[in-house]
């Protein structure tokens, strides 16, 4: 064997190792800061947390997540795909009940995996098109994970919406369920905003919607919505990126380029801040990371400058 061939063979092990063992624990934190309240208005700071495909044995995350109460958050958003393991919802309720305990405002909408526990999957088959739709029965019991986080006080924005002040500003947030095995409902969230007391005249409101998978069609509905923010997960930020490339896939329609980070999402007649995080896990059974360290978003909404 020649030199190179070793050498390469070397850096291919070193990175594999890299992947599977050492970057999937390096959880990182993503600041952002973005002018979207009103003017006066005092700064909010909000958590994302998504994708966090938690196992009962993964104590490193579970403890890093609890820590994050330390940055005493005005709000959480828990932007789905938290379970990653059948015997998960435990040891996931224990990871997020320090916000509850701490009073902080928390809300949530699901993920596919929040229904259907993993498999064995072709992880090549992701470049090619994106999962949809399974075929399975749903074999998680998603009804008492719902009833666990709602008994934490944390509050249910699948095909919902929810009115919340928050240091002085009234923040209105809605959700859709996940549109990528399409249980999203525009309709019904729509008609949850309606049902819900209107404020005082001339209150101003932000407003931040919420979805699990950024494709674009839900994107746009939560625009029409008049959504300043949107706050999305699924695409692990494409996992696996190459650097000065970037991602291959978003595992939807969301071009790749927009799989991880802070952008802009707008139509002909609507504009808001898009943030795709990349989320704090995978499945069980690709556990990779490469060039995408696992993450959670705190984001410092502040007054608009006149």
């Amino acid at each position: 064997m020649s030199r190179v061939a070793k050498a390469l063979g070397a850096a291919a092990l070193g990175a594999t190792a890299w992947a599977t063992l050492v970057e999937p624990r390096l959880f990182a934190l993503r600041r952002h800061t973005l002018p979207v309240l009103p003017a006066g208005a005092t700064p909010l700071r909000v958590l994302q947390l998504s994708d966090l495909h938690l196992a009962p044995w993964q104590h490193r995350k579970i403890s890093w997540v609890r820590r994050l109460v330390e940055l005493r958050p005005d709000l959480v958003v828990l932007t789905g795909d938290l379970m990653g393991h059948r015997f998960a919802r435990g040891p996931l309720l224990h990871a997020l009940r320090p916000f509850s305990e701490a009073g902080i405002a928390t809300v949530f909408v699901h993920g596919s995996n929040d229904y259907y526990g993993p498999i064995p999957k072709n992880p090549l088959a992701y470049l090619r098109e994106p999962s949809r739709r399974s075929t399975r029965t749903p074999d998680l019991d998603n009804a008492a994970l719902t009833r666990g986080l709602v008994e934490l006080g944390f509050a249910d924005l699948n095909n919902a919406a929810q009115r919340i002040e928050l240091r002085g500003t009234t923040a209105l947030l809605f959700g859709l369920g996940d549109p990528h095995i399409r249980y999203d409902d525009a309709e019904k969230m729509d008609e949850a905003i309606a049902a819900l007391p209107k404020p005082r005249a001339k209150t101003p409101v932000t407003r931040i919607g919420v979805v699990h998978a950024p494709y674009q069609g839900a994107l746009n509905r939560l625009l029409d919505a008049d959504a300043e923010l949107i706050l999305a997960g699924h695409t692990h930020g494409g996992q696996v990126r190459v650097p000065g490339v970037g991602a291959l896939t978003s595992n939807c329609d969301l071009p790749p380029r927009l799989a991880r980070g802070l952008d802009v999402w707008y139509d002909a007649e609507h504009a808001a801040f898009l943030n795709v995080s990349a989320g704090l896990g995978a499945s069980i059974y690709a556990p990779i990371r490469f060039a995408c360290r696992p993450e959670a978003s705190l984001i410092t909404l502040e007054a608009v400058r006149d």
